[in-house]
């Protein structure tokens, strides 16, 4: 499954040759805003391993040759997924791509059957939290939040598809 939106932007899966695109990608903005972490470093070092073989996906926005963005729909069990791993190369950010990218993501779940979506993010990064309340997500309550691996999470929220 692929998209083109625009003509420009091609949203489609994980190629092989994507994986230092997706590692690249992920530490730019992960790097900008916070620290890397160890569960970073094991993911982004191995997507294959961690999110494919595991049952998830990975969709790439693409424009032209370059890819531009990358969003992992991990597999957590029960139906549901998390959305993680998600991030615009910085040039393109404020123009609609990460919303787009989300959107696709959310419609792919869809297709795929997934029920639920899930996400963990940090309040320091306001845009992100509100392209994700506008395409649907809703904040979890603390006492409906399991421990994250990541230090720097401390925003909890979920989308039911079906």
């Amino acid at each position: 499954m692929s998209q083109a939106v625009g003509s420009e932007i091609v949203f489609r899966s994980f190629q092989p040759g994507d994986r230092e695109a997706f590692r690249a990608l992920n530490e730019a903005w992960i790097e900008t805003h916070f620290q890397l972490e160890e569960k970073d470093r094991e993911t982004l070092g191995d997507p294959e391993r961690y999110i494919l073989a595991k049952g998830g996906y990975i969709l790439m926005a693409e424009r032209g040759a370059e890819l531009i963005g990358t969003c992992a729909l991990i597999a957590l069990g029960d139906g549901r997924f998390e959305i993680a791993k998600m991030t615009v190369v910085e040039r393109e950010r404020g123009q609609g791509v990460g919303r787009q990218l989300l959107e696709y993501a959310v419609e792919f779940a869809r297709q795929k059957a997934i029920a639920r979506l899930y996400l963990e993010t940090n309040t320091k990064l306001q845009n992100a939290i509100r392209i994700y309340e506008a395409v649907g997500f809703r904040h979890l309550p603390p006492e409906q939040v399991k421990p994250s691996p990541y230090a720097r999470a401390n925003v909890y929220m979920e989308m039911t598809l079906f």
